[in-house]
């Protein structure tokens, strides 16, 4: 998983909600993203009570296989549901909650095999209006976190264990999620902490650069995108820009290019080829060779305040936050929608980023999970 938003297939067309494999109704909505595999899907929950976390996995078929549960109270904007990602690593699943919890947790099973307290273990923050949102990620062996504490900004564990590899002094964490990128022939951990881009070595987690942007105050939630050894970022106040990485693997601090309408706060652009999709009023179509100009623009109420987006090397798959799915072509001159399909009735908050395995998207809405093959009627 590169978390650059890219599958390497997705169909021509998008079947009707009679190809609906199955549905569970969940307690409470959720942002974090879907989880999953060919076996199992994993999704988080909240209780009614607004007091538990809650993970719940299910076998393909919908049966459920286990659940975690535990307590974590607070209150926070936005809800006080998970945010990360569950990071699925070999036969561990890694499950953190806005809280600061963190549980390693036996994938066949669901047995804790150890956990961590983001500000107990760590000293993370403890007044985040959000919550920790980073979801955990996996480089070169090690269990990267994100406890934004003075003495730990950024954490690698040991996956098995939860003994601490290093640990990197530095600011409170920002409110996106980490990637992996191999830049100027080193491994780097490329992600934003509260004010800043930066890059830590993955091995030893040394801070390797720092990029401050000209207007403060970004949310720093949209994922970076890796374009050769160019670096792609977009933030609301800052727009779309995009820097040169030099030899020795640090960015430049003048950016190449930037594109100032493309100005997401939480939506993830993404990079098809050489073109980047993104979301915020309208769904913004660029030209990553041409200096970030704009190829097209698709006026649309959906896409006023966020998508989901999905890429082939052919469509992209867009996921509303009322539950529509739309499927369009990325190649043309002009938007061109190949189809669409309301998958969630009465849904106006889906801001959790659907999984697809093989021919199958999984999508979690406010109050539900659904399980949708994206083959034609003869392949089900």
């Amino acid at each position: 998983m590169n978390r650059d938003g890219l599958v390497n297939w997705l169909p021509e067309f998008l079947p009707g909600k009679d190809a609906i494999l199955w549905s569970k109704r969940l307690s409470s909505p959720a942002l974090a993203g879907v989880a999953a595999t060919r076996e199992l899907v994993i999704v988080a929950d909240r209780d009614p009570a607004d007091r538990v976390d809650i993970f719940r996995c299910y076998n393909a078929d919908g049966t459920e296989r286990w659940t975690l549960r535990y307590s974590a109270p607070g209150k926070l904007d936005y809800g006080n549901s998970p945010r990360a990602t569950p990071q699925i690593h070999g036969e561990l699943v890694f499950l953190q909650g806005a809280q600061g919890h963190l549980h390693a947790v036996d994938l066949a099973t669901g047995k804790t095999r150890w956990k961590k307290h983001f500000q107990k273990d760590f000293g993370g923050p403890v007044n985040l209006s959000w919550g920790f949102c980073s979801s955990p990620l996996i480089a070169d062996g090690r269990l990267i976190i994100n406890p934004g504490g003075a003495e730990t900004s950024l954490v690698a564990l040991e996956p098995s264990t939860g003994d601490v590899l290093w640990k990197s002094p530095g600011r409170a964490p920002g409110h996106g999620s980490f990637i992996v990128a191999n830049l100027g022939g080193k491994q780097q951990l490329v992600g934003y902490d509260v004010d800043s881009l930066g890059a830590w070595d993955a091995a030893s987690g040394q801070r390797l650069w720092t990029l401050t942007p000209d207007r403060p105050g970004d949310f720093n939630v949209p994922t970076p995108v890796i374009w050769g050894e160019k670096i792609i970022v977009a933030t609301e106040n800052n727009g779309t820009r995009m820097y040169d990485v030099s030899k020795q693997g640090t960015i430049q601090s003048t950016p190449t290019s930037r594109n100032d309408r493309l100005v997401p706060d939480c939506h993830s652009p993404i990079l098809v080829g050489s073109r980047v999709f993104g979301v915020s009023d309208h769904l913004f179509c660029l030209d990553a060779t041409r200096n970030l100009t704009q190829i097209w623009r698709e006026n649309d109420r959906q896409f006023r305040e966020y998508a989901s987006l999905i890429g082939s090397p052919q469509r992209v798959l867009i996921t509303t936050l009322k539950g529509r799915l739309l499927l369009f072509r990325t190649d043309t001159a002009e938007f061109s929608k190949l189809s669409d399909v309301q998958l969630m009735e009465d849904e106006a908050g889906l801001y959790s980023h659907p999984a697809i395995v093989g021919n199958r998207i999984y999508v979690r809405g406010s109050n539900s999970l659904v399980c949708l093959s994206l083959a034609s009627a003869n392949e089900r």
